[in-house]
Parts: structure tokens; C-alpha cells; sequence
């Protein structure tokens, strides 16, 4: 009787052994994705407004349709108003969405994966906001954001921009320009003056001219007579005379 009672503790140990065995083999394979790291970090407080909120696994995370579905990144504030652009993307085995952020305080950021087993994993990972001078904020949503349909600018806005020209636009008066004027033609007398007086000038030059002419005219005769009163005249001789 004892031998038969051992016989059947050791099966029931070997039992137990083998099965214990199966289940550490299958116990790994069964295990879900976990987080192992994120933006932003657990229980961290940040200065600036991260460029994503994200979240990575241990191992690659099952996005077979490449559209992201049955993921999402959810931030809120302690006022329960949303935060970010609602654009989750998977990449391996990290999944993202645009990152905004609003007033001072403590928010939290819920995450949904699905592993690779096909398991739904989901999450939460608090952190604390407390933006440094010149931080860039933007008001929060009262419902989780939609991709391309968040309407929402962050504060300050970007660079001012430049006041339109107005569509009447008054043209600028042009210079006036003065004509100068031409100066005025010789009146028709001016001819006759100067004809007269070249026809005087003509009248005295002739007149000077004739005087000239008689006074060298009286010269030369009165030279001639001095020469013919200085000759001797000799006596004519007749035929006959010795």
C-alpha cells in the first residue's frame, strides 16, 4: 500500500512538473506589449512643448492596415480640455501625434497600442507642464482633436503680417508742367528800319565816294599846271631864219 501511494504522488508530482514546464515555454509567447519609454517621460516636468507626444514598446506594435486604427494618444489638462493634432501615426514600434500644449499645470497623457499578439494594451503616463518665457501655448479642446480638423493656432501667432494695399488705391497727382513760351517773332517794322537804314549808309557812302573822287580830280589838275608853267618854250622858227 505505501509503495502504491508513492507511485502515485511521484505521477501526480510529474504531472505537475510538466505542466508548469508548458506553462513557463508558453508564458513569454503570451505575453502583451509593454511601454518602455515616452515623450513626455513619467512623472516628468517639462519646460518646452515637445515636438510629439509618443509613446514606444518593447517590441513592434501590429498596425497591419497602415492607417493607424485602434491606436490613439489622448492629452489632457486638469480642466479635462484636449491637447494635440489628433494625427496618430505607428512607425515600429513607437506611435506619435503632433504635440500642443496649453496653461501651466499637470497633465496626462492616455495611450492605446495593439501588441503583436493582437491584445489591446492601454495606459496612462502623467506629467507636469511648466513652460519656460516665450514658451508657445495653445488653448484646448473641449473634444479629442481630429487630424486636419483641429482649427486651432498657437499663441503668440507667427510673424505680423503686412497690411494690404486698400483696392481703390488713389493714384498720385501728377507734376504739373509748365510750358515755357516761345519768344516772340520780331515785329514786321523791324525789316523797314533796317532797310532804310542800309539805304542811308548806301547814299552817304556814294555821297563820300564823289567827294573823294572830285577832290583827287583837283589835285591832280592843279599838280598839272605846276609842271607846265616850269618847261621853257622855246621861240618857233620860221623857214628862213638863221
Amino acid at each position: 500500500m505505501t509503495w502504491i501511494a508513492n507511485k502515485k504522488t511521484a505521477a501526480a508530482l510529474a504531472v505537475g512538473a510538466i505542466g508548469a514546464l508548458a506553462l513557463g515555454v508558453a508564458g513569454p509567447a503570451q505575453a502583451h506589449s509593454y511601454i518602455v519609454a515616452s515623450s513626455p517621460a513619467e512623472g516628468s516636468t517639462i519646460a518646452e512643448v515637445p515636438e510629439q507626444f509618443s509613446v514606444t514598446a518593447n517590441e513592434l506594435l501590429l498596425d497591419l492596415a497602415g492607417d493607424a486604427n485602434g491606436f490613439a494618444i489622448q492629452v489632457v489638462d486638469a480642466a479635462t480640455r484636449y491637447y494635440g493634432d489628433g494625427c496618430v501615426s505607428v512607425s515600429g514600434s513607437t506611435m506619435s501625434m503632433g504635440a500642443t500644449l496649453g496653461e501651466p499645470g499637470e497633465y496626462r497623457m492616455f495611450w492605446q497600442v495593439i501588441s503583436a499578439d493582437g491584445h489591446v494594451v492601454a495606459g496612462e503616463i502623467p506629467f507636469e507642464w511648466a513652460p519656460a518665457d516665450g514658451a508657445v501655448t495653445t488653448p484646448g479642446l473641449a473634444a479629442p482633436p481630429v487630424c486636419g480638423e483641429t482649427g486651432v493656432e498657437p499663441t503668440p501667432t507667427a510673424e505680423p503680417t503686412t497690411p494690404a494695399e486698400p483696392d481703390d488705391a488713389t493714384e498720385e497727382p501728377e507734376p504739373e508742367v509748365t510750358a515755357i513760351a516761345a519768344p516772340e517773332a520780331a515785329s514786321d517794322s523791324t525789316p523797314v528800319f533796317v532797310g532804310v537804314g542800309i539805304a542811308a549808309l548806301a547814299v552817304v557812302a556814294v555821297i563820300v565816294i564823289a567827294v573823294v573822287a572830285r577832290s583827287r580830280r583837283r589835285a591832280a589838275a592843279a599838280s598839272g599846271d605846276s609842271d607846265t608853267a616850269g618847261e621853257s618854250i622855246a621861240p618857233e622858227r620860221t623857214e628862213g631864219e638863221e
